[in-house]
């Protein structure tokens, strides 16, 4: 992929996006990085705590390049799903339907895989936006696409023991958690959540997101 100074415009972007974009989206790419408002951690805190996802945005610069990005991997792949298939997804999960060892999501470590995510939100300086695949379904209510409370449950308790009790004392404050409604999903055949972390020791990220030997073979 190209410098940032390659990509198209703002405008010619929009035009040529391999997907549709929000209002959000066109927003923001009629802006320069200079102007962009990063995330910060009280406002993602407001956003997640009010399910106000639709407004999560990329840098100009990072959207541009996500535009392109994902024009050229379809090309090259067929779809998004296909890509995160073969090249980011456990080999040991083989293929949709995946057949999880667990019904309920996060219990078993051979069904989640946590990665950093390639096209992050845009944040202020310390926040790192993590992407949680699961090979389990996360069941969501079929009126208005979120979580029903049984999922919400064990998404939240993994997020406590595998997330926040790492951190220790406080963690509860560095560490929050979404799931995209159904209508706001990018990869709507692969479940996911998002965790965003701040001011993570390096060795701690690599540590949740390190592959393991139940990625690569099936666990019988």
């Amino acid at each position: 992929m190209g410098n940032i100074s390659d990509l198209p415009p703002a405008s010619p972007a929009a035009a040529e996006a391999p997907f549709p974009l929000t209002d959000v989206d066109k927003w923001v790419l009629s802006q320069t990085d200079d102007e962009y408002q990063c995330h910060t951690w009280d406002d993602l805190r407001t956003l997640i705590g009010t399910n106000n996802l639709s407004v999560l945005k990329r840098k100009p610069s990072d959207l541009r390049r996500y535009i392109q990005w994902t024009a050229e991997t379809r090309a090259e792949y067929g779809s998004i799903t296909d890509y995160l298939i073969a090249a980011r997804l456990p080999k040991a999960w083989g293929s949709p339907p995946f057949s999880p060892v667990s019904p309920t999501p996060f219990e078993y470590p051979s069904d989640y895989r946590v990665l950093v995510n390639d096209w992050p939100y845009g944040f202020a300086p310390g926040i790192t936006h993590i992407v949680v695949w699961s090979r389990t379904p996360i069941a969501t209510d079929s009126g208005v696409g979120d979580m029903t409370p049984e999922s919400r449950k064990a998404t939240t308790d993994f997020i406590q023991r595998y997330f926040v009790d790492s951190f220790g004392p406080g963690g509860e404050d560095k560490v929050l958690w979404f799931k995209n409604w159904v209508a706001l999903q990018s990869v709507r055949a692969l479940e996911h959540i998002h965790v965003l972390v701040r001011d993570v020791d390096p060795k701690l990220l690599q540590q949740w997101t390190r592959e393991r030997e139940w990625h690569v073979a099936p666990q019988q």
